[in-house]
């Protein structure tokens, strides 16, 4: 993602950061949100694919509030002068590289979600003498092969299911007044960079229907979403290529894209404030009161311990603990195969396992502009705007049978060159003559019973807890998964939205609980 204050503000698209409140003028309405008359006719090019001309000086100059914008974080990282000359401590770190020996609260996995949950224990502990000690253990302190910082960074209220349109909700309000919620005194206001642009979703006549059916619940649970045919959406987009598109939806309000470092940023830094700790390492073990109960006798059991392992070590700390999250991302599934649990009280499996996906940008100087939305395209394949100078980033998840190893985050460029150039030159014929850029790759945290988080107590290890299986929807729904499993620890029941549908039942009772807007 490309981020740059001064141009946005510029041409009037605002953002999130510098106010007291985090309130900004950006945030809110899509630009040009009402379809407009009169249509322009365009069709389908049917020349060969060409390399674009010569980089506009407009690419250089996004190049170097880019490159400017890579040093802030680096200095960001870097210790302070008075430190006394110490190594580099990772963001987020306690100096001390070994965990405590024990902890109220130990949270696994410290990306988005991770540091959510533990800002929410804070926030509703509230003042106590004694302070609840809240742990987040991530084992990729560099964030390397995080899901949260490798992904494109969108929110939007297009969801199938009313708890996820309800979350997405609920995540466009924290976001909206986010200095509000996670600003720390005698730092700078946290700007976010939010491009506002709705998700524009094409249908198929097979699936117009179905796009019909969602829309009216969206609007239902308060969504601002509108339905175009293709005569308006060739008005409002006359860039995009409407053969086989019945109908489109397209969000009008709370929807577009934003930096995923500065929020998971936002929230380690908050909640640091606040008390909690963190270290680098692995769980990978754990002892229960199981450890001693004869198997037949093992209908429930609590943890007691988890095993920390140190990076690059072959030791490892036990800590304490009553309560247990599992907000281990894409790794959630195999954290509950972990040594010490026993195998009769982790059923059902938790059904996560992480996917890879690509995103590949691309430079197109006679491309959309800026009127460009996130279009999600008939056949699956995604792309949006990438900053103001003729860039754009997509991708396209594969179908089951082609999934890539995920060993490693390596790029099949050949994807994108057989597979998704295609698609997105037929959709928009101005995209012929693209330039391919960079790519990268990342993980969902894929959910292969229906696509949807698992959230709440396990049904049978009584202190553990999962936060984990969006795939894909995760960075943008971090505030209110974190918010929900906070109210369970600390209150026992959901009190901001009701999640219950998302909880352990429906794996127990085989009942998926689908998710139809899955990108």
């Amino acid at each position: 993602m490309l981020r740059w204050g001064r141009a946005r503000r510029a041409l009037g698209l605002g953002g999130l950061g510098g106010g007291t409140a985090g309130r900004a003028p950006g945030w809110g309405r899509t630009p040009g949100g009402a379809p407009e008359p009169g249509a322009i006719p365009a069709g389908v090019s049917g020349r060969p694919l060409r390399t674009a001309g010569p980089l506009s000086a407009d690419f250089f100059r996004e190049l170097g509030q880019t490159l400017e914008r890579m040093a802030q974080t680096l200095r960001d990282q870097l210790p302070s002068s008075g430190s006394g000359g110490r190594g580099w401590i990772p963001p987020g770190t306690h100096p001390d590289p070994r965990p405590p020996d024990e902890a109220d609260v130990v949270v696994v996995g410290g990306g988005v979600v991770g540091w959510s949950v533990a800002y929410w224990l804070k926030v509703l502990e509230g003042r106590r003498r004694h302070g609840m000690k809240v742990l987040v253990v991530e084992r990729d302190p560099m964030y390397s092969r995080a899901s949260t910082v490798l992904s494109a960074g969108g929110i939007r209220q297009q969801f199938s299911l009313p708890e996820n349109i309800q979350m997405s909700r609920f995540s466009a309000s924290f976001l909206r007044d986010i200095n509000e919620h996670l600003g720390v005194p005698n730092e700078p206001p946290i700007d976010i960079q939010f491009q506002p642009s709705g998700y524009l979703f094409l249908a198929s006549p097979q699936n117009a229907a179905a796009l019909e059916a969602t829309v009216q619940l969206q609007r239902d649970e308060g969504a601002q979403v509108t339905l175009l045919s293709p005569t308006q959406l060739k008005t409002k987009f006359p860039w995009i290529n409407t053969e086989d598109v019945a109908v489109a939806s397209y969000g009008l309000e709370d929807e577009g894209w934003f930096d995923p470092w500065t929020l998971l940023n936002a929230f380690r830094r908050k909640a640091t404030s606040l008390g909690v700790q963190s270290c680098s390492g692995e769980v990978r073990g754990f002892v229960t009161s199981a450890n001693h109960m004869m198997p037949s006798a093992q209908l429930s059991a609590r943890i007691k311990y988890v095993h920390v392992h140190m990076p690059d070590s072959l030791e490892y700390q036990p800590v304490a603990c009553a309560i247990v999250v599992n907000a281990a991302g894409a790794w959630a599934g195999q954290l509950l195969e972990a040594e010490g649990l026993p195998r009769g009280l982790c059923r059902p499996p938790l059904p996560i396992q992480p996917r890879k996906r690509y995103v590949f940008t691309w430079h197109c100087p006679n491309g959309p502009g800026l009127s460009c939305p996130f279009l999600i395209d008939t056949s699956g394949a995604y792309f949006r705007r990438d900053g103001f100078a003729g860039n754009y980033l997509g991708g396209m998840s594969p179908p089951e049978e082609e999934e890539p190893d995920t060993s490693d985050l390596s790029v099949d460029h050949d994807y994108f060159q057989e597979r998704i150039w295609p698609l997105l030159a037929r959709r928009v014929p101005a995209f012929e003559s693209l330039r391919v850029g960079g790519s990268w790759a990342g993980y969902y945290d894929y959910n292969t019973f229906d696509q949807n988080g698992v959230l709440g107590p396990h049904p049978r290890l009584e202190n553990l807890f999962s936060a984990a299986g969006f795939s894909g929807h995760g960075l943008q729904h971090a505030p209110a998964t974190g918010r929900a499993v906070a109210e369970l620890v600390m209150k026992g029941r959901y009190e901001t939205l009701d999640l219950r549908r998302l909880g352990w039942d429906r794996l127990v009772d085989g009942e998926p609980l689908e998710e139809h807007s899955v990108i």
